[in-house]
């Protein structure tokens, strides 16, 4: 079982590094619909992989120019804050509207991933991001292209939900986290993809406390995967600026749309 778990994560983590979601939105259905985990153990054990994800990925894209450092750390804030509120309320919440809540998430995952991004926003940054020096730039083929950021209240109103979401489904709220930074806020994708990774880690250090002390987090389980997915994001972060990853995309926006239909069927049907 441990050499299937190692093989499975290698891949949510590749997946997760290359579209900026997190390996988590692999991990707990592989684990709860596969291996009949418990949801908020495998919710436990997601928390500890999404941080290897990070820390795995995050790294290499800081070198490479794609992260925002200061949008990271800036959104961070809200997102711990948002965790830490997640991680003391799961377990108000019954397990049937985790999985349910989840399904939804992976819906939310498949869209973001195939749907058209734009590549920079030239207009004149907001109060906050003038403020605050949010603007930035990162690496092309034809070199460094700058862009604005916009709608900073938004985004961060928005990063304290995905926090709250993070904590609760284990999956860093990638999502959330894209369509934060990409449609409010106006980054462009590689970047809100790569400074995704990046604030993940911290999000999900921040509730992964609550869970272990709740012992949540089995160690024997949480070991493989989180090797797994730490190899896997390393790899996917080597590609990104060598590969298109449109069709890898459509590929994984089927897949987990598939498997968050199942996850909302399971929990209707009370069987996670």
């Amino acid at each position: 079982m441990e050499a299937i778990l190692l093989v499975a994560s290698m891949a949510a983590g590749l997946l997760g590094s290359l579209t900026g979601l997190g390996g988590g939105v692999i991990v707990v259905p592989f684990l709860v619909l596969g291996f009949g985990v418990d949801l908020r153990y495998a919710v436990g054990i997601s928390l500890v992989c999404v941080i290897a994800t990070s820390s795995g990925a995050a790294a290499a894209y800081v070198r490479e120019g794609y992260t925002n450092v200061r949008i990271g750390m800036f959104l961070e804030m809200a997102t711990t804050i948002g965790a830490l509120t997640g991680a003391m309320i799961t377990t108000l919440v019954e397990k049937k509207w985790i999985g349910i809540i989840f399904g939804v998430m992976l819906l939310l995952s498949a869209y973001t991933s195939v749907a058209k991004h734009q590549e920079e926003y030239t207009g004149e940054p907001d109060k906050l991001a003038a403020r605050f020096s949010l603007s930035g730039n990162y690496p092309t083929a034809s070199g460094a292209r700058s862009y604005n950021v916009t709608g900073v209240p938004g985004g961060f109103l928005l990063m304290y939900v995905a926090g709250i979401l993070s904590a609760l489904l284990g999956i860093g709220s990638g999502a959330l986290k894209v369509v934060a930074m990409d449609n409010l806020m106006k980054i462009p994708f590689k970047v809100s993809t790569t400074t995704s990774n990046f604030m993940i880690g911290v999000t999900a250090a921040a509730s992964a406390g609550v869970y272990l002390g709740r012992g949540y987090i089995q160690p024997p389980l949480a070991m493989p995967v989180m090797l797994g997915i730490l190899v896997g994001s390393l790899v996917g972060a080597s590609l990104l600026h060598k590969m298109k990853t449109e069709t890898l995309r459509k590929v994984f926006s089927v897949v987990i749309c598939l498997v968050g239909i199942e996850m909302i069927y399971k929990s209707l049907m009370g069987q996670l």
